[in-house]
């Protein structure tokens, strides 16, 4: 049988094949220490599933409009203005299947055939893929250890040309933790206004911070940028909700229209109780989210004085200013990423996703979604596989 040439193109993510064996080692009794997860431990808040409930009981089961229930774009529209700063109007706004499927609607909207969309690497695993979806070209701009990891604005200038359709943009990112300041996202915003290039950003982990970093939405910095920003959100990340699917974005109408027509005619509306719940998530006050950070910041520094005490001589690693992932160099152990994962997960039983996934191959991404006690078993047994890797070098010498 025939697949379409489009789909064989994509690359099948490894994130889930190293996740699909752990779990299968898991089940089959083996202690393995799960570093993969892009999802909060923590549980829905109860007041989320509490609106859920009540959403079931009363009958709201039904089909909603496609882009999602008046009030709940109210909701959202209320929240970006005084959250972010940037003013939308509901029928700017659609609510998707989660901030992915909206990366996703905007990409096949606005990317024809041969059109070319900028991804700074390291990037999110599916970006270049959903470009591929849509016929385009994936150009990756590569960035550096010494700089953060964050885009250097003359390499920007000269990957558009002509062809140039999109950038895209993620603070706080995945894998790296990479948070933009006002300043370098206005000089980011400078370029895109000079060359008409419309940017999606991705604002998903937005309320996972450390050491008083500040989310700065990119469409709030003037209304040159804000015409040409898709600002992506969702529920996913900040209130615990991965497996609810609640994401939107808001963007100029004629865009919005678009990504509805689109909808329309493949997943029509996101569920109906999920976006009930979605309304009592806004609800929520500022302490739930300083409670969560806090935990996450714990554990991030845990991790980044077990690297710098225990394992600077196999690894370095950029210092995560948001999200719940640390990126670490592996170069000095001279193996692919890939192998590196799989070798690790079979025979020291912990499960990372390799770096190749998001572009740099001498890398491996750490989530520290999980327990401190946890964590702290993880790195030891990274630790006695990273000393038995350099043994095998030396011996082989």
């Amino acid at each position: 049988m025939e697949i379409a040439d489009r789909v064989q193109s994509v690359n099948p993510s490894a994130t889930l094949q190293i996740t699909a064996r752990a779990k299968s080692m898991q089940k089959s009794g083996i202690d393995v220490v799960n570093f993969g997860a892009g999802e909060p431990d923590f549980d829905t808040p109860q007041q989320i599933k509490d609106a859920a409930i009540k959403a079931i009981n009363d009958g709201f089961t039904k089909y909603t409009p496609s882009t999602g229930t008046p009030e709940l774009k109210e909701a959202i529209a209320k929240k970006l203005k005084s959250e972010n700063n940037i003013e939308y109007s509901p029928d700017q706004i659609v609510v998707s299947c989660g901030a992915k499927h909206s990366i996703f609607n905007l990409i096949q909207v606005l990317v024809n055939k041969g059109n070319q969309v900028i991804i700074p690497a390291p990037y999110w695993v599916s970006y270049p893929e959903m470009v591929k979806l849509a016929q385009g070209k994936p150009v990756i701009l590569d960035t550096r250890q010494g700089d953060g990891f964050k885009i250097n604005i003359e390499k920007l200038r000269k990957k558009i040309n002509a062809s140039t359709k999109l950038l895209i943009l993620n603070s706080p990112s995945n894998p790296a933790g990479v948070v933009y300041s006002k300043e370098e996202l206005q000089e980011i915003a400078k370029v895109c206004v000079e060359n008409k290039l419309l940017v999606i950003s991705d604002e998903i982990y937005e309320k996972i911070l450390f050491d008083n970093m500040q989310s700065v939405s990119l469409a709030s910095l003037g209304k040159e940028i804000y015409d040409l920003t898709l600002t992506v959100n969702g529920l996913s990340k900040s209130f615990s909700m991965t497996g609810w699917r609640i994401g939107y974005f808001a963007g100029p109408k004629e865009i919005s229209a678009a990504v509805s027509k689109l909808q329309d005619h493949s997943t029509s509306n996101p569920s109906s109780i999920s976006q009930k719940a979605s309304l009592a998530a806004f609800t929520l006050g500022q302490d739930y989210f300083s409670s969560t950070t806090m935990k996450f910041q714990e554990r991030r520094d845990f991790i980044v004085s077990y690297l710098q005490e225990k394992l600077s001589e196999f690894v370095s690693f950029v210092k995560p200013q948001g999200a719940f992932y640390i990126f670490i160099n592996i170069s000095k152990t001279k193996m692919p990423s890939f192998d590196f994962a799989k070798r690790l997960l079979e025979e020291s039983h912990v499960a990372v996703i390799p770096g190749d996934s998001f572009g740099c191959d001498s890398w491996i991404r750490i989530s520290f979604a999980t327990s401190l006690e946890t964590i702290k078993k993880g790195l030891e047994r990274l630790e006695l596989f990273l000393i038995k890797l350099k043994t095998e070098r030396l011996t082989a010498q």
